[in-house]
C-alpha cells in the first residue's frame, strides 16, 4: 500500500494558464493519497494511490500551481464534502447572497448560478428569496441531495462547452457564483472562457478562494492537496481575466478558511475598476509576489510546522498522553501525511459529518468518529485539523476541555489551547 500508481499524470512543463515554461518550485510535500478519498474498513486490502505533490509559481505570470493533474472525475464524481455541516459556512453563504440580492437588484426575472453548489447551501437562500437559480455540481450524490432540498441542479463539469449550451437553452446569467472551485479547475483557460460565455452584458461574476498570500504568510500548507489545482494571488488573475475580456473590478479579503479572497468580475468596460483591485495589486507588488525570493521561505516554515507537531506527539506519546484529532478534512490529511511515522500516534479522527463516520482516513487510517468521541473516549490532546473553524469547534466542544482535554493548533506555530 502507498506505492506510486503507474497511472500517475506526468508533471507540468508549461503554466496551466500563460503557457510559459518558466517555472519555479515552491514546496513539496512528497508523496500523498488523494485528501478526500477516505476508505471503508475492507479497503485495506486494497492498493491506496498516492501521487506526488508539489507546488510551483510560474515566473512569467506568477500563478502558484501544482505540479500533477488528477483527472476531475476521480476527484468530484462522488465526494464526501458537505458545506451544510458548517454552521459557519451556512452564516457566511446567506450574509453574501442577501448582499448579492440587494446589491445586484435580484428578482423573480433575474438568474443566478453557482459553479460547484454542493448541496445547495448557498443556493437555497436565492429559492427562498424568489430568485430563479441553478447549480453545477459534479458529484452525484450531492448533486440529489441538493435536488432534495429544492435547489435545481445540474450534475456535471463546469466549462466553456458546458456553458455554451446552457447559454442556449436558458438564457444567460445576472450573477455567477463559485465558492470553492475556481482553484479546482485545472483548464483555467476553458473555465474563465465559461465565464464569459454565460454572463449577461451587465452581470457579475464572484468568486471564492483561498487566497494565496495568506497562505504564504501563515504557512497554511494543509491549503495544498490535489483538488486544489491553483494557490491565486491577484497578480495572475488579471492577466488571466482580461485574455478573456473579463474585467476584475472589486475585490475583498476575507477571514474565512484561513484567508481567502473575494473577486467580483464583469465584461470588459461594463465597471469601473475600483481602488480595491489596484490597492491590492501594489501591495503584492510591494511584497514581492512578482519575484521568486517571496516563494522560498515556505517550504522551511513548513518543515519547522512538521518538526515541532512530530516533537509533540513524541513528547506527549511517551509520556503515556493519548492524541486524537478532530475535522476529518482534506487540509487535515495534507497535513497528517506530510507528519510521516507520527501520524500513526494518532488513535481516531472525530468529524461532525455522518457521512464521513466509520471510516478511514487517507493515508494513515486513523477510524473517523462522530464528534461526541471526544467526550466519550476521553484523549488528552485533540489536533485541530480544521483550524479555520477553531472558534466554532471549540465553542461546541466545551464538554471536552471542561474534562481536561486540549485543543492543539497546529500552524503557523503550534498552540495548546
Amino acid at each position: 500500500m502507498g506505492q506510486l500508481n503507474p497511472n500517475t499524470p506526468m508533471a507540468i512543463s508549461q503554466c496551466r494558464s500563460c503557457g510559459s515554461s518558466d517555472l519555479s518550485p515552491v514546496i513539496d510535500l512528497g508523496l500523498q493519497p488523494l485528501a478526500n478519498n477516505l476508505l471503508a474498513p475492507g479497503d485495506l486490502q486494497k492498493i491506496e494511490p498516492r501521487f506526488p505533490l508539489a507546488v510551483h509559481v510560474c515566473t512569467s505570470c506568477w500563478l502558484m500551481q501544482i505540479t500533477h493533474t488528477v483527472p476531475p472525475v476521480n476527484l468530484f464524481s462522488d465526494y464526501v464534502y458537505f458545506s451544510s455541516f458548517s454552521e459557519h459556512m451556512l452564516r457566511h453563504s446567506r450574509e453574501a447572497s442577501l448582499r448579492y440580492i440587494q446589491d445586484k437588484n435580484l428578482g423573480k426575472d433575474s438568474f443566478v448560478i453557482e459553479i460547484a453548489s454542493n448541496d445547495g447551501y448557498l443556493l437555497k437562500n436565492f429559492v427562498q428569496a424568489g430568485v430563479p437559480c441553478l447549480g453545477f455540481e459534479p458529484a452525484a450524490n450531492i448533486a440529489e441531495v441538493a435536488r432534495r432540498s429544492g435547489v435545481e441542479t445540474h450534475c456535471e463539469f463546469f466549462g466553456e462547452e458546458t456553458a455554451r449550451a446552457l447559454a442556449s437553452e436558458r438564457g444567460k446569467a445576472d450573477l455567477i457564483l463559485g465558492n470553492n472551485v475556481f482553484a479546482h479547475a485545472p483548464r483555467i483557460n476553458d473555465f474563465i472562457f465559461g465565464l464569459n460565455s454565460l454572463l449577461k452584458h451587465d452581470g457579475w461574476i464572484v468568486l471564492e478562494f483561498p487566497y494565496g498570500m495568506d497562505m504564504i504568510d501563515h504557512v497554511e500548507f494543509d491549503t495544498i492537496y490535489h483538488e486544489h489545482v491553483f494557490y491565486f494571488t491577484l497578480t495572475p488573475l488579471l492577466r488571466a481575466f482580461a485574455r478573456h475580456g473579463l474585467d476584475i473590478f472589486h475585490v475583498e479579503r476575507l477571514p474565512i478558511h484561513g484567508g481567502s479572497l473575494r473577486l467580483f468580475a464583469c465584461h470588459q468596460g461594463s465597471e469601473p475598476i475600483g481602488d480595491s483591485v489596484r490597492n491590492l495589486h501594489e501591495l503584492e507588488e510591494s511584497r514581492g509576489v512578482n519575484s521568486k525570493g517571496y516563494y522560498r521561505v515556505f517550504s522551511q516554515c513548513a518543515e519547522k510546522v512538521k518538526n515541532d507537531l512530530c516533537q509533540f506527539i513524541a513528547e506527549q506519546t511517551q509520556n503515556g498522553k493519548n492524541i486524537a484529532a478532530y475535522g476529518a478534512s482534506a487540509k487535515g490529511s495534507t497535513l497528517l501525511n506530510y507528519l510521516g511515522g507520527a501520524a500513526k500516534k494518532v488513535g481516531f479522527i472525530a468529524d461532525r459529518s455522518t457521512y464521513k463516520h466509520g471510516k478511514l482516513s487517507p493515508g494513515i487510517h486513523a477510524p473517523i468518529l462522530p464528534a461526541e468521541a471526544l467526550v466519550e473516549q476521553r484523549p488528552d490532546f485533540a489536533i485541530l485539523l480544521v483550524w479555520n473553524f477553531a472558534d466554532e469547534v471549540i465553542a461546541q466542544q466545551q464538554e471536552f476541555r471542561e474534562k481536561g482535554g486540549q485543543f492543539v493548533i497546529p500552524l503557523p506555530e503550534l498552540r495548546v489551547l
